[in-house]
């Protein structure tokens, strides 16, 4: 992208703009993830066949994020993100419309490709107005999202609630939330490339340091799909909690990674990303362990808490560090969502088939290793501390703060 330089408030106002289409984005999440069960109905699948039909999400994401860079290139990055905003939008109408189980597959699958562009673009965006402040603001984005996405989950439980149906309530979720994702985008900025930059390939393998900086990512989503999909049945099936107990452990969990996120960038300009994942590594395996052996309720529900509070930065992090690795951010972001995108996808059916294979305990062992893995490999998000031309940049972070050229 072009260097363009922008007033001071001008990117304040992207700033807020940019968390306002990551809390639309997030809303969009919670609003289909409440009303599965109604979903499940109209479309007369059962238990296995609804499983197999959410892992295309995730797999629709995975194919189409490599073209979110090519979008923006074309359209510029204002653009191409009130482009992808709308599909997805508008695509959360596409599951409770679908009769059967071929169709559902091929709504979540269009509805996971919009997604997942949508998420690259506003990440990219997010990464140049971070740049432009010279402070972390990306934890703090996807607090905004965790925050529409439980303002979304609350709006589709009380339609649950009521009786609603979902086409219904989707067609007006999603009009609203159009509305509002395409109009925050007026005041996003109006990133395009240079006159000599070339197009990204359409697909290309994400450059090494993405990788990297991905498989970091990947230790932080496995923890995190493991406890959402799983804290509940491990309280209800170990511990003997009621389904009301187990529930708001995993309520708990989501919040506690939405407070961490909003407060996430404070400790981050204070102490850096390094070290801050590494003590979030830290606190996630004493979380693992709090879980593995805890023989009452409370133990494990605060093992689970302390999970979202060690990994709730990380995934914004990672995203940051991407943005910075490279000559081009959405081809490197892309390439790290993918990562963890696969993560989301493989945790919950790895659990699931270790658990069966062994127990519930030694599955949560594995999300304890995995975690440790945090305090362990944070450094390579050091890689992505430079600017794209090399030189370190000027953010108040004591990551950043080394001797060397400055821009």
């Amino acid at each position: 992208m072009s260097e363009v330089a922008y007033d001071p408030r001008t990117v304040r106002r992207a700033r807020y703009a940019v968390a306002a289409v990551f809390a639309v984005h997030g809303a969009v999440t919670g609003s289909f993830a409440t009303r599965v069960p109604w979903i499940q109905d109209h479309a007369e699948v059962g238990a296995g066949q609804l499983g197999l039909a959410l892992a295309f999400p995730a797999l629709g994401a995975s194919v189409a994020m490599p073209l979110a860079s090519r979008i923006s290139h074309v359209l510029g990055a204002r653009t191409a993100l009130r482009v992808l905003i709308a599909l997805w939008t508008l695509a959360l109408t596409l599951p409770s419309l679908s009769p059967n189980l071929w169709t559902l597959c091929l709504a979540l699958f269009v509805y996971g490709a919009t997604a997942g562009m949508a998420d690259v673009a506003m990440n990219a965006l997010g990464v140049e107005v971070e740049a432009r402040l010279h402070k972390s603001i990306m934890s703090g984005l996807h607090g905004m999202w965790s925050v529409g996405a439980l303002i979304g989950s609350a709006a589709g439980t009380l339609a649950a609630h009521l009786g609603s149906d979902a086409r219904l309530h989707h067609a007006l979720a999603a009009a609203a939330l159009t509305v509002l994702g395409v109009t925050a985008c007026r005041w996003v900025l109006d990133l395009r490339p240079a006159e000599d930059e070339e197009p990204p390939p359409r697909f290309a393998l994400p450059p090494r340091s993405a990788l990297l900086i991905g498989a970091v990512g990947f230790c932080a989503v496995f923890a995190e799909g493991a406890s959402l999909d799983w804290s509940a049945v491990y309280l209800e099936d170990r511990l003997g909690t009621s389904a009301g107990l187990a529930a708001a452990s995993t309520t708990g969990f989501m919040l506690t990674m939405a407070l961490a996120r909003i407060a996430g960038d404070t400790v981050v300009n204070r102490f850096g990303a390094v070290r801050t994942v590494r003590v979030g590594g830290v606190l996630a395996v004493l979380g693992g362990l709090l879980v593995v052996l805890a023989d009452h309720p409370a133990a494990a529900m605060a093992g689970f808490a302390l999970l979202g509070l060690g990994i709730a930065v990380v995934v914004p992090l990672c995203f940051a560090a991407a943005g910075r690795s490279g000559p081009n951010p959405a081809q490197a972001i892309a390439g790290v969502a993918t990562v963890t995108y696969t993560s989301g996808l493989v945790a919950p059916s790895a659990i699931g088939t270790l658990a069966q294979a062994t127990s519930l305990v030694v599955s949560f062992g594995l999300v304890t290793f995995l975690a440790g893995g945090l305090a362990v490999f944070a450094g390579v998000l050091r890689a992505g501390d430079r600017n794209r031309d090399g030189t370190r940049p000027e953010v108040s972070s004591p990551d950043a703060a080394v001797p060397g050229p400055r821009p």
